[in-house]
């Protein structure tokens, strides 16, 4: 049996103190021993810092930070040749990274299912009141964008797989950790350093930027939609999100906090509008509705996502360009 008080110190450590089910996350993850070198492991340590402050022997740490970077638990920093190694820093980062460690037990996903549904909006919201701007953004392809509009870099997920050096696909970790979801699995994409630390550790495979266009449009058909990192660089994730068991959508009151709105809306050409309301049920916001046999967008709710675009038969729908270029990135 693992010491829980350590297990109740490393929910501490990730932000989840008053969490019960955190804990039994890290029970069901971690022996003793690891979890007293993980408590070290902050700030950023090399092995001969770790092995002084526990006692083990550098071979037992190295074998030890090997196991655990492959569980997700423990990164890794190289800065002017020194390796150093770091603990998971929080639920969301540790969420991901843990769940889709090959061979994970059906047990420490229903913790976690558990703790999505019990836990995460009240952690969520602590981080959204605490945080000046949203953590992700939305971000459309730009196909669906009307011609006038200035298409940034960052605005448009083709030419981010465009400039990418690597990429890699994973499971989605939402879906993973469901169990039950219908919609594709392997369509979450990382870009550039998160994309080699996934491959690294096994849970990703590399992706040619012809492949990754294809996922594009696999999942722009499922009307999933595609979320990214809430900066200008992007070098993280590149998400293809469904409504039903993402972390995104989880805790967003009014879907603009959590989860940042591109910076484009959906527009009705009425003309073309047929009023056949395939639109109103691909909206995953509730920003379409039908008003006198025609569709109408409520600015108030619609993400800019441009997933509805894909199903207009007449092509009556589109985005155009409504919020300035200079978001707030976090």
């Amino acid at each position: 049996m693992v010491d829980m008080t350590l297990c109740k110190k490393l929910a501490q450590a990730v932000g989840a103190g008053e969490s019960p089910l955190v804990p039994k996350i890290f029970e069901a993850l971690v022996n003793d021993d690891e979890a007293k070198v993980m408590l070290l492991a902050t700030p950023p340590a090399t092995a001969e810092e770790l092995a002084e402050k526990s006692g083990l022997s550098r071979d037992a740490i190295m074998t030890m930070m090997d196991s655990l970077f492959h569980r997700g638990l423990i990164f890794k920093a190289t800065k002017g040749g020194e390796k150093k190694f770091y603990r998971v820093k929080s639920i969301p980062q540790m969420h991901d990274s843990t769940s889709l460690t090959p061979g994970i037990s059906r047990h420490v996903l229903d913790l976690w299912k558990d703790y999505m549904e019990k836990e995460w909006p009240a952690y969520g919201q602590v981080i959204m009141d605490f945080l000046p701007g949203s953590i992700m953004r939305v971000v459309p392809v730009n196909e669906s964008v009307e011609p006038q509009s200035q298409i940034l870099a960052y605005d448009d997920v083709v030419k981010i797989i465009e400039d990418a050096k690597t990429l890699s696909v994973t499971n989605c970790s939402c879906r993973v950790i469901s169990g039950n979801c219908k919609k594709p699995l392997e369509v979450c994409m990382q870009v550039d350093r998160a994309a080699e630390y996934n491959i690294e550790r096994g849970t990703g495979r590399a992706l040619s930027k012809s492949e990754a266009v294809e996922i594009l449009k696999k999942c722009r058909e499922e009307g999933l939609v595609h979320v990214v990192d809430n900066r200008q660089t992007v070098g993280h994730v590149i998400c293809n999100c469904c409504n039903d068991c993402c972390l995104n959508w989880a805790i967003m009151k009014g879907p603009k906090k959590w989860v940042a709105p591109s910076r484009f809306e959906a527009f009705v050409h009425a003309d073309l509008c047929s009023g056949c309301e395939t639109c109103v049920d691909r909206c995953f916001f509730d920003a379409l509705s039908m008003k006198d046999d025609l569709t109408v967008v409520d600015p108030e709710k619609c993400l800019g996502c441009g997933a509805c675009t894909v199903v207009c038969p007449t092509e009556a729908l589109k985005l155009k360009e409504v919020r300035p270029s200079d978001f707030v990135p976090i």
